[in-house]
């Protein structure tokens, strides 16, 4: 384990429902090749906080990039729907880039 996973453990620690710290530590579990802990995170945050819109394209990504399509385009879906009713639209067409590219 490398020193930021551990910062980010410690911190969680002290505040597991810290979405912020949930969604770096994903981050650096992806980086490490641990794709189920960063899954874990990123469902968690996801179900926890639905506006934490930056975790729907980094949970779509990896579980585009482990082959569960059907997942993925589900979760860029709904990543479209939470950015579109919050007007952002940057997020909204990173998700919307990534879905087309995985579907068409």
């Amino acid at each position: 384990m490398n020193d930021r996973v551990e910062k980010l453990k410690a911190f969680l620690q002290a505040n597991p429902a810290d979405s912020f710290v949930q969604h770096a530590l994903a981050l650096e579990y992806i980086k490490a090749g641990n794709n189920n802990e960063a899954r874990n995170l990123f469902e968690d945050i996801l179900k926890r906080d639905p506006n934490y819109i930056g975790s729907y394209y980094h949970l779509a990504k990896l579980l585009e990039n482990i082959g569960e399509k059907d997942s993925a385009i589900y979760w860029y879906e709904k990543g479209m729907e939470v950015a579109k009713l919050a007007k952002d639209n940057h997020a909204y067409n990173e998700l919307q880039a990534a879905y087309e590219e995985l579907v068409y």
